[in-house]
């Protein structure tokens, strides 16, 4: 699995600031992320702007740590004097999904971000007791594992299995279905007229449907007689969350 690589954007507004900066950076590394910042990689004589443009562009996330200080030099846009300056400037914006950038507010009593990221979500990092709820929804969005997952669409209730007639596949998976009722039921063997009775469906069909399921390995067993699930229809199930 990829390392998430994350650089931290932010002014020097204290050394107070900067250490709570340097604690983030190191709290984010402990959690599997590579967090990137000026503190660890910079030092005397190295190119500032050759450093901010390689970092913003080569990193999946970007995280702007918005205080009053920060927001005013970035909308100000005061040349030379930080490289703060340098992550609104067009020229290099406009190589840089803008997605993956993450608003951080660390403010007193305000909720101030730079112009160009107004219309953009942010986390409030400005409540010392809330900090571990929002590092955690933080963490969770860097690694894509959200706290809560998109359910998957069902199946229409009030569509007819007949229906699947015209779709071969659908029709096996909606057999293959009943059959895991039957066995979940605690039916390790069951006749087919079962599953045609389950299925709403003539005995003519359903054994048309079980034939089909033998052939592919999924059921066991005589269309019209006894039949059994096979492993390889219990792995069919899994594959196909029928469970």
């Amino acid at each position: 699995m990829k390392i998430p690589r994350v650089f931290l954007s932010y002014s020097h507004d204290s050394m107070e600031h900067k250490k709570w900066i340097l604690d983030l950076a190191t709290k984010l590394r402990t959690n599997g992320i590579d967090a990137i910042i000026d503190q660890w990689e910079l030092k005397a004589g190295d190119d500032i702007p050759s450093f901010m443009e390689n970092n913003l562009q080569s990193s999946d996330y970007i995280l702007m740590i918005c205080t009053e200080k920060y927001v005013e030099k970035a909308n100000s846009g005061k040349g030379g004097v930080g490289y703060e300056k340098m992550i609104i400037t067009s020229n290099l914006l406009q190589n840089i999904n803008e997605n993956k950038i993450i608003p951080i507010i660390r403010q007193k009593g305000t909720y101030k971000v730079p112009t160009f990221l107004k219309t953009k979500l942010y986390l409030n990092f400005s409540i010392s007791s809330e900090f571990e709820f929002n590092y955690d929804e933080l963490i969770r969005t860097i690694h894509q594992s959200p706290l809560f997952e998109k359910p998957e669409i069902g199946n229409n209730p009030f569509k007819e299995i007949n229906d699947d007639k015209k779709n071969p596949n659908a029709a096996v998976k909606n057999l293959m279905q009943g059959a895991i009722n039957l066995y979940e039921e605690d039916y390790d063997q069951f006749d087919s007229s079962d599953l045609s009775y389950i299925l709403k469906i003539s005995k003519i069909y359903s054994e048309m449907l079980i034939r089909e399921a033998i052939q592919l390995g999924l059921l066991k067993g005589e269309p019209d007689g006894q039949i059994k699930l096979t492993e390889k229809g219990k792995f069919y199930a899994i594959e196909n969350k029928l469970i």
